[in-house]
Formats: C-alpha cells, sequence, structure tokens
C-alpha cells in the first residue's frame, strides 16, 4: 500500500499529522516522497501514531503488495470508508453482493471468491463485463483515446450518445468511451441528462491515467473467480441470497439538505420513495438471515427508516468526499454504516 493510500483510508493527511504529532509538514512531505527504508524514526513514529498502529505494523502495510483498488473514479467511491468498513464486516459469509456497485472499491478490496455484482447504469456494467472478458483489446483502445486526448477529441466522443454513434460501438469501444470520458472529465463525475446524454465538461488535468494497469489486476481477479455481473434494479441482483451470503447496499445517498441532492447516476432518481424500498428490503433479507450491510449519508430520516429494526446497528463514521460537484462540499463527513449482524 502506497502512503497517500493508507492517509486517505484514515481519514488523515500530512498536515493534519504535522499538525496532531508536533512534527514539520516539510519534513512529512519529503519523507512521503521517497522510499520507505529513508524515512527517520521521528517520520515512522509520527505516522503509525496518527492512524493508530505501531511502527512495526505500519511498515508492513506500506511494504505488503496493494490490493486490487478501482480502475475509474466514482461519485461516493468507498476507498476513503474501506478501514470502518472492513472493521465491521462479519468474521464469516458465503457469496457476496452488491447490488449498487459504482467503482468497486469495497468489492475489489474484499476480493471475494463468489460474488454477484450489479448496477442500474448500463454503460458502467457494461464496463465491468468487458475488463472481465476482453481487457487486452480495451487497453488498445484507451491508448488511441489517450494519444488524442484534447478537449475537442473528448466532446466529439461525448456526443455519440446525441448522434447515433454509440449504439453502433462495439461493447469493448464502449467501454473505453467510459473509461475514458471518466478519467478526463470535470471532477471524474459520471452525469447524465433527463434523456441519458452525458453532460459532464472538460476537466482540466495534465497527464490522466487512462491506460490505468490496474484494469489488468481486476480482470485476473474476475476471470479466476465466480464473479457474475449483472444489469438491473438492485431487487432483482439479491433474489438468489440466502442464509449466510453477504449483500452489501450503497446506494445513492439521501441528501444531507435539499440544495446538496446530486443529479442521478443514471436517467432515474433514488428518491424517498425508492430509500423506504430499499430499507424494506433490508427487513426482508434479515427475516431471511442474510447479513446486510448499509452504506448511507447521516440524516435523521435514516433513525426513521432503520432506528427500531430489531438487531439493527446504526455505526457513525467519518469519510473523506473528494468528488463532489461543488468543490465546497468535498472534504471531511459524517456517514452510517449500519448492520443487521
Amino acid at each position: 500500500m502506497k502512503i497517500p493510500e493508507l492517509l486517505i483510508e484514515h481519514n488523515t493527511s500530512a498536515k493534519t499529522i504535522a499538525a496532531h504529532q508536533a512534527i514539520p509538514y516539510m519534513t512529512l512531505q519529503s519523507a512521503y516522497k521517497r522510499p520507505l527504508e529513508t524515512w527517520s524514526v521521528a517520520v515512522l513514529i509520527a505516522t503509525a501514531k496518527e492512524i493508530g498502529v505501531g511502527v512495526e505494523h505500519l511498515i508492513t502495510l506500506l511494504d505488503i503488495s496493494d490490493p486490487l483498488s478501482p480502475f475509474i473514479k466514482w461519485v461516493g467511491g468507498k476507498r476513503q470508508l474501506l478501514h470502518s468498513l472492513n472493521s465491521l464486516m462479519p468474521t464469516t459469509f458465503n457469496r457476496y453482493y452488491e447490488p449498487f456497485i459504482g467503482g468497486g472499491a469495497f468489492f475489489l478490496n474484499l476480493a471475494p471468491k463468489r460474488a454477484v455484482i450489479n448496477d442500474f447504469n448500463p454503460e458502467l456494467v457494461n464496463t465491468w463485463q468487458v475488463v472481465q472478458e476482453s481487457p487486452k483489446t480495451l487497453l488498445e483502445i484507451l491508448q488511441v483515446h489517450q494519444a488524442k486526448n484534447s478537449k475537442d477529441y473528448y466532446l466529439d466522443l461525448r456526443s455519440a450518445d446525441r448522434d447515433g454513434r454509440l449504439e453502433k460501438m462495439s461493447p469493448v469501444e464502449r467501454a473505453a468511451r467510459f473509461i475514458y470520458m471518466n478519467k478526463t472529465g470535470f471532477n471524474g463525475l459520471w452525469r447524465v441528462n433527463q434523456r441519458g446524454q452525458n453532460n459532464v465538461p472538460y476537466g482540466r488535468y495534465k497527464n490522466p491515467k487512462i491506460c490505468d494497469e490496474r484494469i489488468l489486476l481486476a480482470a485476473d481477479y474476475l476471470a479466476n473467480n465466480d464473479v457474475q455481473i449483472l444489469c438491473g434494479d438492485y431487487r432483482q441482483a439479491i433474489v438468489t441470497a440466502s442464509e449466510g451470503d453477504l449483500v452489501y447496499f450503497d446506494p445513492p445517498y439521501i441528501p444531507v439538505t435539499l440544495s446538496s441532492s446530486f443529479t442521478s447516476y443514471t436517467k432515474d432518481g433514488f428518491g424517498l420513495q425508492q430509500q423506504t424500498e430499499l430499507r424494506d428490503t433490508f427487513v426482508d433479507l434479515t427475516s431471511r438471515g442474510v447479513k446486510v450491510m448499509l452504506s448511507n449519508s447521516d440524516v435523521p430520516l435514516i433513525q426513521d427508516l432503520y432506528g427500531t429494526i430489531p438487531g439493527v446497528t446504526v455505526h457513525h463514521v467519518q469519510a473523506r468526499r473528494a468528488i463532489n460537484s461543488v468543490g465546497s462540499k468535498r472534504g471531511n463527513v459524517v456517514e452510517v454504516i449500519i448492520t443487521n449482524y
């Protein structure tokens, strides 16, 4: 694991460590750019104390190979919550289900041998399927996109969902378009209008990582394990879930305020009715002996929906949001992880 990822996972930063541990910020910044074996004892101790582990454990964390990680950006991605999610995992489970897969940070970090993943966004699901089945061809097309990357090129490719070209593309070409636009669009957003047309402006990145080697790592995992990839309603994706299985719900979040409501990832919204239906699904799975974990925003409605369900615990955790359409709304936020075990 690399130090930037470790700091994100523990909701901290070099500036925070400098302030809390009385060590110069520039000392940390300089050390974090160098190999681990060159760090001073003071840097090791300060970093270990901040994330709550011993120095030996810190060295072990930074020396081990990176776990699988997302090959796309995604609003609400769970990389910054991995520590909390892993700490709240059940000790054992059978098949793993994630009906709102998005970028799949938790799924890839967990890397279960048997899993069902799903999303309602057909372009996203197609991309997951192509990564599983045709990663090398996908990377070849992404190399072309990377070589041609510019604002004009981006806008031309974006218009493919308006002029009929998208329907003529092969699944691999559509997946390459999706990843390219995800990596080069403003703030890593994927947003569509009521017609299902992408309307994210071109981002200003110096060297976006379009051809990402994490695609091959994810492809190897997906191809060599029992992973079923579905596209549709989340309720259909968990029909086969049975006693001892684990379902992780990461739905579109309840807005903290009306102004923070974000345009849905697909052309269909996820409002109060859908949140209530999701709660009912949570209760049904619980009655069937399925282990359920659910993420959402920390708002009063959560207590109304889940607070009186027997055996349910609402855990309050801190997360750091890096992707939002409004810059001032990125940063630390409080969220909930709800479990029935």
